[in-house]
């Protein structure tokens, strides 16, 4: 849990703004970004749940390798 040190400014007696150390900010920024893309992930998986997948295995042998690093080789 992020843990926020915030100020906040009143304005005309009400709560009007709120001022929070800047690495406070972008933690806040980061786990936002970070909920959209799990929302986004899950919308995805679940519109694809139906869909039939392909086998690693079948992958591999059409595509190369499973090693995302591995170099295609060359034929000589």
């Amino acid at each position: 849990m992020i843990e926020l040190h915030p100020e906040i400014l009143e304005k005309d007696g009400k709560k009007e703004f709120v001022i929070l150390p800047y690495e406070e900010f972008l933690a806040i920024e980061q786990a936002l970004a970070d909920a959209e893309d799990l929302a986004a992930l899950r919308a995805a998986k679940k519109e694809e749940q139906d869909s039939p997948g392909i086998p690693l295995e079948e992958v591999v042998t059409t595509y190369g390798s499973e090693d995302p690093e591995a170099q295609p080789q060359q034929k000589r």
